[in-house]
């Protein structure tokens, strides 16, 4: 598909010098004045030549593995047919297998697996070819699984090639019904502009679709998961052990599912992260707009935001190798029993990398405050921290607790600091010296392993997840609407 994707993206590029070409050539032989520039008559001929031909690819290759895999599941014996559904997804999979293994195979190769396929050559030459040439399948296939993948490859090879020829024929039909209605009056910009209208309407399309896809994915399974749990459970639950069943009984519902004791942690980690964040994040940003000369702010601002350029694993592992111990040691130096791990651990390290937000949101919206405020309160003798406290901060503060308030929402969401910092026990406490976890640092344990879909103690990541989200995205709709209420527009 790739190959058949630059194809078209070449010929759009060519047709686009084509049609230039064209509008040139119809302004000196038409008396007529082109209803558009000759960019547009590009544009035109380039969109008939690729976006159909893009069109039939795409839907023809989302199409292409479902109905391949429904051709090999007619192709099985009728023993296997007769199997429930999980042995015979085991037994497609291994035919996949084999099937990525046959792909890679040379014409000779494939000509021994044909002649196994019509029996002609025994089973044992196929699994002999198959094992020179290094694919590894666990255990000797069978001969349907053989015939089958040998089959699959056939057709995945036709199904190119006949994707192939359909995008040809749609460009070239493209190109030739193009460049046929070019007349100098062809209003060539409005049919450009349509579709580029179309493309931006699709963007906001998918980017709408995915987030409602996200929140139906994560329902769909949290209402499965409080089918085993009552709600009221999860919820005002004080206590958190989802112990796995040790019989691996579907069902199981063993241990408890509080919700209280993470979502606490997550509170009390993202309360100490702001503390660090907001105090500093915001002081800077007073700093470098209001105070900073352009030389500093030049070299400052860049520094402060390569902060935010850090991974977040690179973080953690700062707080478990160097602040955690280091926090132990002057905690134990002053009587202090603070652990390694703990809330103090993590929220400072957080309030640290989420520092860039705060200020960087801040300061730019701090320079958005009219210059002519300023000179306002200069000329009625106010001093410069007197201006800053009583106009500029007051016209910026909705932007400000905006910036906060999306600030908050990333330190809710981290993962990687609070599992090397903080670590991985639920713990309900008030003591910033102990540690405690966070609701993604449980779904991430919750998900991590081979495990299966059809258990409390699996699904409850899921119910963890949508109570994540929700919570996020009340903070995101509250900064918005604070924003907007009291957002004050300058001439």
């Amino acid at each position: 598909m790739s190959v058949i994707v630059l194809g078209l993206l070449v010929a759009g590029l060519v047709s686009y010098a084509i049609g230039i070409w064209r509008a040139k050539v119809l302004a000196r032989k038409s008396e007529a004045k082109l209803h558009s520039r000759p960019g547009y008559f590009g544009g035109y001929l380039a969109a008939w030549v690729t976006l159909p031909a893009l069109f039939a690819t795409l839907i023809w290759s989302v199409a292409e593995r479902p109905v391949l895999q429904s051709f090999v599941s007619a192709s099985l014996p009728e023993t296997v047919q007769s199997l429930s559904p999980a042995e015979q997804s085991l037994i497609i999979g291994r035919i996949n297998a084999v099937t990525r293994g046959v792909a890679r195979l040379s014409d000779a190769d494939l000509e021994v697996l044909n002649r196994v396929r019509y029996g002609f050559a025994p089973i044992a030459e196929a699994q002999r070819v198959l094992q020179e040439r290094g694919v590894i399948l666990g255990s000797a296939p069978e001969a349907y699984m053989i015939t089958a993948a040998y089959d699959q490859v056939r057709n995945e090879i036709l199904s190119r090639r006949a994707m192939a020829g359909l995008a040809a024929v749609l460009a070239f039909g493209g190109f030739v019904y193009a460049f046929s209605r070019m007349t100098a009056r062809l209003r060539a910009r409005n049919a450009v502009e349509t579709v580029v209208l179309g493309g931006l309407i699709g963007a906001s399309t998918i980017a709408i679709l995915t987030t409602v896809g996200i929140v139906f994915s994560m329902l769909f399974e949290a209402i499965h998961f409080f089918s085993f749990v009552p709600p009221l459970e999860f919820f005002l639950g004080t206590v958190w052990d989802p112990r796995f069943s040790a019989s691996g009984a579907v069902g199981a519902t063993e241990g408890q599912f509080g919700l209280l004791p993470l979502f606490w942690g997550t509170l009390f980690i993202s309360a100490v992260a702001m503390f660090v964040a907001v105090p500093v994040g915001l002081m800077s940003a007073i700093y470098m707009s209001e105070y900073a000369s352009r030389p500093v702010r030049t070299v400052a601002k860049p520094l402060l935001e390569i902060l935010a350029g850090i991974p977040t694993i690179v973080y953690g592992l700062f707080a478990l190798i160097t602040f955690g111990p280091f926090l132990r040691d002057a905690g134990g130096a002053i009587g202090l029993n603070i652990s390694a791990n703990s809330v103090l651990t993590a929220g400072i390290v957080m309030g640290v990398m989420i520092i860039p937000f705060v200020s960087s949101l801040s300061d730019d919206i701090i320079n958005a405050v009219p210059q002519s405020l300023r000179d306002g309160s200069y000329g009625l003798g106010a001093t410069q921290s007197e201006t800053i406290k009583r106009v500029v901060f007051p016209a910026a503060l909705p932007g400000i607790v905006g910036a906060i308030l999306l600030a908050v929402s990333r330190a809710i969401g981290e993962t990687m600091i609070v599992v090397l910092a903080a670590g991985i026990a639920a713990n309900l406490t008030i003591n910033p010296m102990e540690p405690v976890t966070t609701i993604t640092v449980k779904i991430v344990s919750q998900l991590t392993g081979d495990l299966e879909f059809n258990s409390p103690q699996t699904l409850v990541a899921f119910a963890l997840g949508l109570t994540l989200f929700t919570i996020t995205l009340g903070l995101n709709i509250y900064a918005l609407y604070v924003v907007r209420k009291y957002r004050e527009q300058y001439e």
